[in-house]
This record gives C-alpha cells, sequence and structure tokens, in this order.
C-alpha cells in the first residue's frame, strides 16, 4: 500500500508540474509565438513568397512546404525546454522546488511531459494552416495521425537534448542562442523549403547527411504513398537512438543540480 501511495504522490507531482509549465507556456508571448504564431507566420509567408519560384504556384508547393514548416515548428517547440528549465534555475524557482516536499523526478519529467503538449499545439497549428490555404493530402486521416505522431515523438526526443543543453548553459539567453542557431541550420541546409538538387554540391553533401532530411522525406513519402517507407522506421530508431543516449545524460545533470 506504501509503494502504491508513492506511486500516486508521484504522478500527482509530476501533473503539478506539467500543468505548471503549460500554464507558464501559453501566458508567455514568446514561448506561444513558438508553438503557436511561428507556424501560422512561416507557412503563410513562405508559401506565398517561394511558392510560385520554386513550384509555380502556392498549390503545387503546399506538399513541400508543409512537412518542412512542420518539422521546422517542431524543432522550435522542443527547444522550450531548456529555455524553461533554464529560466527557473535563473529565477531560483528551481531552489524552491528543491525545497518542497514533491518527488524528486516531478519537475524534470512534468517539464518533459508538458512538451509533448506543446509538441502537438505546434504540430495543429502547422496542419491547420496549411489545410486553410489549400494543401489536401492523398491518403486518409489514419495516416495524418501517423505523421502527427511520427513528428511529435522525434520533437519530443529532441526536447531531450534542449532539456540538457539548459541545465548546462550559463543563462536563458545562451539556450536561446543556441536552439535558434540549430533550428535555423537544421531546417535551412535540408529539404524543408527547396529540393536539394538546386544547392550547391557542397551543400547537397551537408543536406543529404542532415537528419532533418530524413524526417521530412518519412513524412512526404507517407503522405504521398499511404505507407510506413523504410525512412519512416530509420527515423523512429533516430530518434530512439536520441532518447537512450541523452535522457540518461539529462537526468545526470538534473541531479548534479539538484
Amino acid at each position: 500500500m506504501e509503494i502504491k501511495k508513492n506511486s500516486v504522490n508521484v504522478i500527482q507531482n509530476i501533473i503539478t508540474m506539467t500543468y505548471r509549465n503549460l500554464l507558464k507556456t501559453f501566458h508567455n508571448p514568446d514561448q506561444l509565438m513558438d508553438v503557436l504564431i511561428q507556424p501560422i507566420v512561416f507557412m503563410i509567408l513562405f508559401g506565398y513568397l517561394f511558392g510560385g519560384a520554386i513550384s509555380g504556384g502556392v498549390h503545387a508547393y503546399l506538399p513541400i512546404i508543409v512537412p518542412g514548416i512542420l518539422v521546422q515548428t517542431i524543432l522550435s517547440a522542443a527547444s522550450g525546454s531548456g529555455t524553461q528549465i533554464r529560466e527557473d534555475m535563473e529565477t531560483g524557482i528551481f531552489d524552491r522546488f528543491k525545497s518542497l516536499p514533491i518527488a524528486h523526478v516531478a519537475p524534470l519529467a512534468g517539464q518533459l511531459l508538458a512538451d509533448i503538449l506543446r509538441l502537438i499545439t505546434a504540430t495543429i497549428a502547422s496542419l491547420t494552416t496549411g489545410y486553410f490555404m489549400g494543401w489536401r493530402p492523398n491518403v486518409n486521416f489514419g495516416w495524418i495521425i501517423v505523421i502527427t505522431l511520427l513528428a511529435i515523438f522525434i520533437g519530443w526526443a529532441i526536447s531531450w537534448i534542449y532539456a540538457l543543453i539548459g541545465l548546462l548553459a550559463k543563462s536563458a539567453t545562451m539556450v536561446e542562442s543556441i536552439s535558434l542557431m540549430t533550428m535555423l541550420l537544421l531546417s535551412f541546409l535540408s529539404n524543408a523549403f527547396i529540393p536539394i538538387h538546386t544547392l550547391p554540391r557542397i551543400l547537397q553533401v551537408i543536406a543529404n547527411l542532415n537528419p532533418i532530411t530524413y524526417v521530412i522525406t518519412a513524412i512526404r513519402q507517407i503522405l504521398a504513398t499511404g505507407t510506413f517507407p523504410n525512412t519512416a522506421w530509420i527515423v523512429l530508431l533516430f530518434g530512439v537512438g536520441i532518447i537512450l543516449i541523452f535522457a540518461p545524460l539529462t537526468v545526470w545533470a538534473y541531479d548534479r543540480q539538484r
């Protein structure tokens, strides 16, 4: 009975911390922009600016840009974990958590669980904006759920990396700078917005080695064929590998801060 009671308390603590982190996200304009405003603005901006030049029109460009903006938004939303953790440490909230009679893992677990809901919001905003712009996938709704789950899983795996950065960085500003730089490099040096063959040779090599290229390609292939291709299995294994490597490192860094 005591073990069961402790387990219930841990779950309650984690849920409470998750709720707290979600409130912080949706009451902070900067973090809200990452998950809600950014995908809408980028989808409209990139779609109407580049659609005619790259694909001859917005509607022809949407099958390219929707997966690209989706993955870019996932990267941006995933980075919020590191920023929030570092902000809590800088403001002293983290020290307050240590003094409370709550589960040791609750602050970290609550943050990463909140990240899943942030990623869901970002995914819905991206796909909904594409739909209102005229994007109509050739697959049934079940496959839309599949690409949604795939994107959220990869985003959540990447959240572990940013959480580690947040625990080790010197300031929230540094975390934000690292997040922005990596998001721009990974998204623009990929096939997110343009065909890779249009790039200079050296950039083609970099783009083909970019793991984000595989994520975007997997999503496009699912939407085009209604099957789960080998690329998608590679992406899943890639996400599992990230978690296996960075989850223990993040917990180790978190324990050091306690």
